[in-house]
């Protein structure tokens, strides 16, 4: 059981505990941006129709400069959380995983807060074309607008707008970030045995699993939204370890009961947990590969 409501740090996790509060307290602000994200459609479609009217393309260029100020906001948020997912993990993997979720429950709550935001934030961009569309044209204007005398003051360096054009090319570029960065801790902690990363994966997504098929661990949620809240972070877990372990999560015998993570899903209100399922059937690696068992490809297309 992890106390994913209350869990306080324990003296030796209260910095760093503090540090990704901080980090988590601008999500809110992100998701909510993302969602009132409506995009510059209309000023760019008479821009691309009159491509020499120097007016269409200024209000167009206008139009698109505040997004994307707003996406490299969250590009540059994505970085933020880049550096606070490394020093999470190097605490959480400094022991076992049942010992190190039971002894930093705190950390536990927050690196689950961090794959929910993920599992959010990616959800909101799949589902929002306007993003590619508004920042591709952006790219094709730059050099073209720098005649126009307003351009220079809403301009991201070069640097950063191609490194935003990767980040932004990615279907789920949250999850990309967050896959990054357990592959370059594991990297860089070469004398960590790969396992000790992986299985706190694994771990949280079984017990996540297990809390919500256990009534009286549910019993004593004290917000409705908890269930859901545990679901996700389920989820999150396994699409990470399937990202970063060699044969994934979906292998007969991954260390995940993928079967019984899937059945619990399908077991809740219906409408509820479809953007779930559709993580695990689209943002996973290893799904559709042929070691997967064919019960699981049936439950999951179903």
């Amino acid at each position: 059981f992890v106390d994913f409501e209350n869990a306080l740090p324990v003296p030796s996790d209260q910095d760093l505990y503090d540090s990704v509060e901080n980090a988590l307290a601008k999500s809110t602000g992100i998701l909510d941006g993302l969602r009132a994200y409506t995009g510059a459609t209309e000023p760019i479609r008479e821009a691309i129709k009159n491509n020499d009217c120097e007016k269409s393309q200024v209000t167009a260029w206008k139009a698109v400069c505040p997004l994307v100020n707003a996406l490299n906001t969250y590009y540059q948020y994505s970085i933020e959380l880049d550096k606070q997912v490394v020093e999470l993990l190097t605490v959480l993997c400094s022991e076992p995983p049942m010992e190190s979720l039971e002894n930093h429950q705190a950390l536990a709550k927050q690196f689950a807060h961090i794959l929910d935001f993920v599992l959010a934030f990616d959800d909101l961009k799949m589902t929002n074309p306007s993003i590619q569309n508004d920042f591709s044209f952006y790219r094709r204007m730059r050099n073209r607008v720098k005649a126009y005398s307003e351009a220079e003051e809403h301009e991201v360096s070069n640097e950063v707008a191609n490194r935003m054009s990767m980040f932004y090319a990615y279907p789920t570029p949250m999850l990309k970030m967050l896959s990054n960065s357990v592959t370059s801790f594991v990297q860089k902690n070469q004398a960590l045995p790969l396992e000790n990363t992986t299985d706190i994966f694994s771990t949280m997504a079984n017990l996540c699993r297990c809390m919500i098929e256990d009534p009286q661990i549910v019993a004593r949620f004290q917000q409705k939204e908890t269930v859901l809240f545990v679901l996700r972070v389920m989820v999150g877990a396994i699409i990470l370890y399937d990202h970063v372990h060699p044969v994934g999560a979906f292998y007969r015998k991954s260390n995940i009961d993928i079967k019984s993570s899937i059945k619990l899903l399908k077991d809740q209100p219906p409408n509820t947990v479809e953007t779930l399922l559709n993580a695990l059937r689209y943002s996973t690696v290893h799904a559709n590969d042929e070691e997967t068992p064919s019960v699981v490809k049936k439950l999951l297309a179903e």
